[in-house]
């Protein structure tokens, strides 16, 4: 593990700006957090940080949005988003390795919150019909959903891979000045 301050407080402040981007006019589902968990899966090497710094920032936003019945479903989601962040992108940040896992991220965060809204939210019947329906309901959701998810994955990933390369002191393993 790097000692590097600096980059883990880059790295804190983009997730936060990223996220804090939530708080801001958008389309519906078109927002920064899926992104926002894989890149701090894939960048914060302490696992308990890679967790608590998406899921914090959803919980302030959260917090001045409003809070809903059936948002544990999005925490778990968004905490799984990190766990394919430090799985599959902890060690190699390629294009279309980042683009898979922004995809899988988005599929399985569908997946889960409208399970979600299909179990708690009384609007479906508790039968396979009713699941269907509710996930063929979401679909036009989701395209806004993977929208964001891909372009605040692009902007985050790329942005910090441009940022690297520019200030030789956010690089991995790179020592810091007494």
């Amino acid at each position: 593990m790097t000692s590097n301050r600096t980059r883990l407080i880059v790295l804190l402040l983009a997730i936060l700006a990223a996220a804090a981007l939530r708080l801001v006019p958008h389309p519906p589902n078109f927002t920064p957090i899926g992104a926002v968990a894989l890149f701090s899966g894939a960048y914060v090497e302490r696992r308990a940080l890679a967790f608590a710094a998406p899921l914090a920032a959803l919980a302030l936003s959260d917090s001045i949005l409003g809070f809903y019945p059936g948002m544990i479903y999005q925490y778990v989601g968004t905490a799984l988003a990190v766990t394919i962040g430090l799985v599959a992108l902890s060690r190699s940040r390629g294009p279309l390795r980042v683009g898979l896992s922004a995809l899988a991220s988005a599929i399985l965060f569908f997946a889960l919150s409208n399970f979600g809204v299909w179990l708690g939210s009384g609007m479906y019947p508790h039968s396979f019909s009713g699941l269907v329906e509710c996930y063929a309901a979401a679909v036009p959701f989701f395209q806004n959903s993977l929208a964001g998810d891909l372009f605040y994955t692009v902007l985050l990933f790329g942005g910090f891979a441009v940022a690297e390369r520019l200030v030789p002191t956010l690089r991995e393993g790179t020592p810091q000045p007494a």
